[in-house]
């Protein structure tokens, strides 16, 4: 039997973490097992579903490296079927007419919830004689169809948490299909994961009381229903649901924070699953050949933007230049364009080992790109002293006489500099960098010099002994 399983989104908003752990896994299984992995697009709630979000949802997909193996299906293509199959049940006696409007049922579930006690539908209409039904459906009155749900229990084997048990008395009569004729989810995904072949279906617990429905409607239909495993919660690290500050933001965010594709792949398959030892970077081959069901935690996963940023900064590190220039140009095009690409390699060399996403390239080393307008007042009183501005004036002398402007030669200037004024080396490091950053706090001071270059060096130093002895 070939291994065919679907991710199913609804485009009623983005793709969200938990989503997108989902897709992957799906993903992975499919590929593990020499499968397909299916795309559907689950739009029959036509006021809500947007083109844009498909469009997006589908961005996301495509970033992450996910791709389908056939065609997309859309649900809004498959009303008529829907519709043959509720009417199908309903002449077997397995699904009925339900006449009870909107403001009916909202009475009964108020009057519950006024009681205290939980709300199932009452079987009103199931009780109507014949010529009841007759004469309400001559009127013109709206119904809906139900599904009659049988006597007995539903039971079937999680392929995460094990032997799973449904009381079907506690289990309400369902609605197959809308009064306004559009189906409902369980009608829909259990007439097209039939249709599509679908043998395992991964999803997220919260789905996990639709299981029985669905189930007992694969028996009524009479085909054998596939295989479920469902996928514990994502929570934040404060152990509640994730909010929006904790990672519960659309795919594309992390793309437009700067983090890379591989980084958070790698990072979303480990949210539940383990591939059995302590290793946390993997590559796609490795995880997909370590993948199992049987590795995925009954426990709830922590999402960790900590971690996060970490898996990214290793990423990020181990990109070969070209590579890493590329994502810079897809994460920032109108920023990273306007740059000498050779420049920028020499730039992304440097700092690929100190940073953790691609957006600090802008916001904190920003001073590669322009000369500083500030300079920060904690690093100037730390070290900015009395006699720091005849320092910067001899060593800017020094330097402008160098006629190799590399990483050594410039090490040697400056140290041999400071040896001569009689102070340590530091007294003269950490005033050029503020000069140059505006900060302290940079790349090595050498290797930042000689990215930088001669020319802009000279005119920084210049430029900050005025501005700074002015300020001060």
């Amino acid at each position: 039997m070939e291994v065919r399983v679907r991710f199913a989104p609804s485009p009623t908003g983005y793709l969200h973490v938990g989503g997108a752990r989902t897709a992957i896994f799906n993903w992975l299984f499919a590929k593990k097992n020499k499968g397909k992995f299916l795309l559907r697009i689950e739009d029959t709630d036509i006021q809500r579903s947007r083109e844009e979000m498909t469009e997006e949802i589908l961005e996301s997909l495509l970033w992450l490296g996910i791709n389908w193996d056939e065609e997309i299906v859309y649900q809004s293509d498959n009303l008529e079927e829907y519709r043959k199959l509720t009417y199908r049940l309903l002449e077997e006696k397995k699904a009925y007419r339900c006449f009870c409007s909107p403001e009916e049922l909202n009475i009964r579930k108020n009057r519950a919830k006024k009681l205290k006690i939980p709300y199932k539908y009452d079987r009103t209409c199931l009780k109507l004689s014949d010529q009841e039904k007759e004469n309400l459906i001559s009127s013109g009155k709206p119904f809906a169809i139900r599904f009659l749900v049988p006597e007995g229990k539903t039971v079937f084997e999680d392929l995460v948490y094990g032997k799973i048990e449904f009381n079907n008395s506690e289990i309400e009569d369902f609605i197959l299909l809308r009064s306004d004729g559009t189906p409902t989810y369980q009608l829909a995904v259990v007439n097209d994961d039939n249709r599509m072949g679908i043998t395992h279906i991964i999803r997220g617990d919260d789905h996990l009381s639709n299981t029985p429905k669905q189930i007992l409607l694969y028996n009524a239909i009479g085909i054998e229903p596939p295989l479920f495993a469902h996928l514990p919660l994502i929570l934040g690290v404060d152990k509640k649901r994730l909010s929006k500050r904790q990672g519960a933001v659309s795919v594309m965010e992390f793309k437009k924070k700067g983090y890379l594709p591989e980084a958070v792949f790698n990072f979303l398959t480990l949210l539940g699953w383990s591939p059995g030892n302590d290793r946390e970077i993997l590559s796609r081959d490795e995880i997909i050949k370590s993948f199992s069901l049987e590795g995925i935690s009954k426990k709830c996963a922590v999402f960790d933007e900590v971690k996060l940023d970490w898996m990214n900064g290793c990423y990020i590190n181990k990109t070969e230049l070209e590579r890493l220039y590329e994502l810079c140009l897809e994460f920032n095009y109108d920023y990273f364009s306007r740059i000498d690409k050779s420049y920028m390699l020499n730039v992304l060399e440097l700092v690929k080992p100190r940073i953790k996403r691609l957006d600090q390239i802008i916001n904190d080393m920003g001073y590669f790109f322009s000369e500083p307008q500030e300079y920060n007042n904690v690093s100037l009183k730390k070290y900015w002293k009395k006699d720091t501005k005849k320092y910067i004036e001899i060593v800017t002398e020094k330097l402008s006489g160098l006629e190799i402007f590399e990483v050594d030669q410039i090490e040697k200037t400056i140290r041999d500099t400071a040896e001569k004024l009689g102070i340590s080396a530091a007294k003269l490091i950490h005033p050029v960098r503020i000069c140059l950053t505006g900060t302290h706090i940079s790349p090595g001071l050498f290797e930042l010099i000689s990215v930088l270059g001669k020319e802009t060096v000279i005119e920084r130093l210049k430029n900050a002994v005025d501005k700074i002895n002015t300020s001060q």
